[in-house]
């Protein structure tokens, strides 16, 4: 990118309430002129009566925040219920009894406060208009051209969202009072509403196909769980059952109701650090517990031939090397979208066993909903961990692939949720109980076939997640042409 310049004067920025003066924003203010555009009070309101009376929520509800939604403004709420609140969910109800909770109504639109360049953008339709929302999303109500303008925002007036947003030393932001500042292109919003019966049509469609692949979306952890209890003759809804825990592999599971059990205290003695804990002891860990004796199994430290905790980097602003941290960690990709870096000479004193290579595993061992994350290093380039992750490098002998996916499966997951130690948020994972877990004992050929089976499965998703992104660019394009601009992401 080159260095862009611009010309403006002090009398120009004084008129800026907010006394805005970075070259982005400052280019945006200058492109439009007086008789162009459309302000953004001509079409919209920033809603503030959202509040919601937290008496009313004497059931069920469901609750999103921005890392419930995906980048094509797909929701995934959380069920809370403070008659029956769960210390794994307290982060959800501590935020809520603060007032960090808003209602809205069909039409609405949602913006991300923070990082808006995600475009974790909200459009409310029947779908979602019960959910309640966190007041981190800016709430607005267009005044016309409900879904159109959101699609918009998304695409032909994207680069005009990013403009205002504000770019510190950290994510970019936006403030309720930058909203304010936008300009929308007069040409392209009366194209807009002229067109708006053939548009509406024409998303509506694509929206109903979107639909119908979303519903074939499986979850990747069910699909590998699935083919290990074929493999290994267990019921699949062993993992519901066992239920959503404070780690990750347990988070897509249902959420635990209130269970009593009888136990021994001679059963108390069969783990070394004397656990008591009914995560420990309970009927569903018992059961998982007992197929695992019944399958031929050797443990951890069997297989893995090293073993290092990452380190504690010091980050600087141009460097070479990346640095994967727990947020780069989806236990099931790695995501480089918003890395940090050390320098090429920090990372050269490092020993070789600190150092990240094609084939190493990744295994988070502490923080509450992120500690038994456990990823793939399918990649070329050089790279290391901080303190909250393990690498393990993994003998000849066992398929890394197969080391992961049974790790994601209730048997392997389990283990990391029954063995934790602390509590809330300090959650921790030793090597002790790692190099102890236990793994099927099978032929690598085995290993190869199964990680086919799953592989083979997850590709097949991948293909129908394909087909919904491009659905979303079909929208967009679909605007782009219709005002006949060229757009720009």
């Amino acid at each position: 990118m080159g260095l862009k310049t611009l010309f403006t004067n002090i009398q120009s920025l004084s008129k800026e309430k907010s006394l805005r003066c970075d070259v982005d924003f400052v280019e945006f203010q200058n492109h439009f002129t007086l008789s162009k555009y459309y302000s953004f009070k001509d079409l919209f309101e920033i809603v503030k009566d959202n509040k919601v009376n937290l008496e009313n929520l004497d059931d069920d509800f469901y609750y999103v925040e921005i890392g419930n939604v995906t980048k094509n403004g797909v929701v995934e709420p959380v069920k809370l219920n403070f008659n029956i609140r769960k210390i794994e969910d307290e982060s959800y109800y501590k935020k809520i009894e603060k007032g960090d909770i808003i209602q809205v109504q069909v039409g609405d639109i949602l913006i991300s406060k923070v990082r808006p360049n995600l475009k974790k953008f909200v459009f409310i339709d029947e779908d979602n208009k019960n959910y309640y929302y966190t007041s981190a999303f800016i709430h607005l109500r267009p005044k016309k051209l409900n879904k159109i303008l959101y699609y918009s925002l998304r695409s032909i007036f994207y680069n005009n969202l990013i403009a205002i947003s504000r770019q510190g030393k950290g994510y970019p932001t936006i403030k309720e009072n930058d909203m304010l500042c936008l300009k929308f292109d007069k040409n392209i919003i009366d194209t807009l509403i002229n067109k708006k019966i053939d548009i509406d049509k024409d998303i509506n469609f694509i929206e109903e196909e979107t639909k119908q692949l979303q519903n074939k979306i499986e979850n990747p952890q069910k699909i590998i769980n699935k083919i290990f209890a074929k493999e290994f003759d267990f019921n699949e809804s062993l993992y519901d059952d066992f239920g959503k825990g404070m780690t990750a592999g347990t988070q897509t599971a249902k959420n635990r109701t209130l269970r009593t059990f009888e136990t021994n205290f001679s059963d108390i003695a069969t783990n070394k650090i004397l656990r008591s804990s009914t995560r420990y002891h309970n009927i569903p860990t018992k059961t998982l517990t007992n197929i695992l004796k019944k399958i031929d199994t050797i443990k951890v430290k069997d297989v893995v031939e090293s073993y290092e905790k990452g380190i504690q980097p010091d980050y600087v602003l141009y460097g070479d090397i990346p640095v994967i941290k727990i947020a780069n960690l989806k236990n099931g990709y790695i995501d480089f979208s918003e890395t940090e870096y050390i320098s090429k000479e920090d990372y050269d004193k490092l020993s070789e066993r600190k150092k990240i290579k094609h084939g190493d595993i990744i295994l988070c061992v502490t923080g509450k909903v992120s500690l038994g994350k456990i990823d793939y290093y399918d990649y070329e380039n050089e790279a290391i961990t901080t303190v909250d992750n393990y690498v393990l490098k993994l003998k000849d002998n066992y398929n890394p692939l197969f080391f992961i996916y049974f790790f994601r499966c209730i048997l392997g997951c389990f283990q990391v949720e029954r063995d934790y130690t602390g509590t809330t948020n300090q959650i921790h994972l030793y090597w002790d109980e790692i190099s102890n877990f236990k793994i099927p004992n099978l032929k690598l050929t085995l290993q190869q076939k199964i990680v086919d089976e799953i592989k083979s499965e997850l590709d097949l998703q991948e293909q129908i997640k394909n087909q919904i992104e491009e659905n979303y660019v079909k929208i967009e394009n679909l605007l782009t042409s219709k005002t006949k601009i060229k757009g720009k992401d």
